[in-house]
C-alpha cells in the first residue's frame, strides 16, 4: 500500500473528526463526540503508522544492526494504549452525562453520523490492502470498521431520541462504542507486546522446532535454542548444535540441511548455528533448554 493512501486516510479522518465534534456540540449528543474521538484515534494511528513505516525503511547501521523495522510495533503499542485510555474516558463521560443530562438535537446527530458512516467505509477500503501485511495498518483498519459500526449506533440513538425522546439511548450507545474501543485495543495489544519482547512467534511451537532440529540428519543433540521475531515479518533462530561428524565439512553440511529445514518448515531465514567439534567440548556446552527451564522453576 502506498504512503499516499495513508496520507489521504489521515486527512479524511481528521476532517471527519472536526465535523463530528462540531455536530456533537450543536446537537448535545455525547455519542457523536465519542465517535469523533474514536475517529481521531484512527487518524493518529494512521499518522503514526505512516511515520513508523518511513523510519522502518531505514537500513541497518552501527546503532541498529537489525534495522529500524520495529518502529512500527512501537507505534502500534502507542496507538493501542491511547485507544484504551480513550475508551475508559468515554465511559466516565457517559456516566457523568447520564447523571446530568443535556438536551439533544436528533436530526443533527443522524445527518452527521450518516456522513461519518460513509467516510468510515471509504477509509476502511483505502487501508484494507495494507492491513493484510502490517499489524499497524490492521489495527487502523479494524478501528475504521468499528467506527462504521459506531456510526450506525449513533444513528440509531438519534432516531430513538427523535421518535421517542429516549435520551438514555445516548448513554447506551456511548457505552457500546467505549466497550468496542477497549475490546479492539486489548485484542491486538498482546501480540504487539510479544513481538517487542522477542517471544516465540505465535504460529510456532517451541517443542516442535526442537524436535525438527534434532531430527535433521547429522545432528546429535542441540542446546541453547532461541527463536524470536526480528520484526513483524522476519524471524530468527540461534542454537548450539552437536554434530555426529567431527570435521568442519560435516558440520557445514549439517548447517545447510538445518537452514533448509528452517526455511521450508518454519519460514525462518535468519539462523545462527554454533558447534563444538572437539569431544571434550560437549561437557562445556550450555545446558539443554528444558533443563534451563526446570532449574529456573526450582
Amino acid at each position: 500500500m502506498s504512503d499516499g493512501r495513508l496520507i489521504w486516510a489521515v486527512i479524511v479522518n481528521i476532517g471527519l473528526t472536526v465535523v463530528q465534534i462540531l455536530g456533537g456540540i450543536v446537537s448535545g449528543l455525547l455519542a457523536l463526540i465519542a465517535d469523533a474521538l474514536h475517529n481521531f484515534s484512527d487518524a493518529a494511528a494512521l499518522g503514526l503508522a505512516l511515520f513508523a513505516r518511513r523510519i522502518g525503511r531505514r537500513p541497518a547501521d552501527k546503532l541498529m544492526t537489525f534495522g529500524y523495522a520495529r518502529a512500527e510495533l512501537i507505534a502500534a503499542l502507542i496507538n493501542l494504549t491511547t485507544l484504551i485510555i480513550v475508551g475508559f474516558y468515554l465511559i466516565i463521560e457517559a456516566v457523568t452525562r447520564f447523571i446530568d443530562p443535556q438536551p439533544v438535537e436528533g436530526w443533527t446527530v443522524v445527518i452527521v453520523a450518516g456522513v461519518a458512516l460513509i467516510v468510515d467505509i471509504v477509509t476502511a477500503l483505502m487501508v484494507y490492502s495494507g492491513s493484510k501485511k502490517s499489524l499497524n495498518i490492521k489495527a487502523a483498519f479494524l478501528h475504521n470498521v468499528s467506527d462504521a459500526l459506531a456510526s450506525v449506533g449513533v444513528i440509531v440513538a438519534g432516531i430513538f431520541i427523535i421518535l421517542y425522546d429516549l435520551y438514555v439511548a445516548d448513554l447506551i450507545m456511548t457505552l457500546v462504542i467505549a466497550a468496542y474501543v477497549i475490546y479492539q485495543g486489548f485484542s491486538i495489544m498482546p501480540r504487539t507486546i510479544r513481538l517487542l519482547m522477542g517471544a516465540v512467534p505465535d504460529d510456532i511451537e517451541f517443542d516442535r522446532i526442537v524436535e525438527a532440529l534434532e531430527a535433521v540428519d547429522g545432528v546429535k543433540t542441540i542446546h541453547h535454542v532461541h527463536v524470536w521475531n526480528l520484526h513483524e515479518h522476519e524471524r530468527a533462530l540461534e542454537a548450539h548444535l552437536v554434530p555426529l561428524g567431527r570435521s568442519l565439512t560435516d558440520f557445514e553440511n549439517v548447517k545447510l540441511r538445518v537452514r533448509d529445514m528452517l526455511s521450508v518448515d518454519f519460514s525462518i531465514h535468519h539462523a545462527t548455528l554454533e558447534t563444538c567439534l572437539e569431544p571434550e567440548c560437549e561437557e562445556h556446552l550450555i545446558s539443554p533448554h528444558s533443563d534451563m527451564l526446570s532449574n529456573h522453576d526450582q
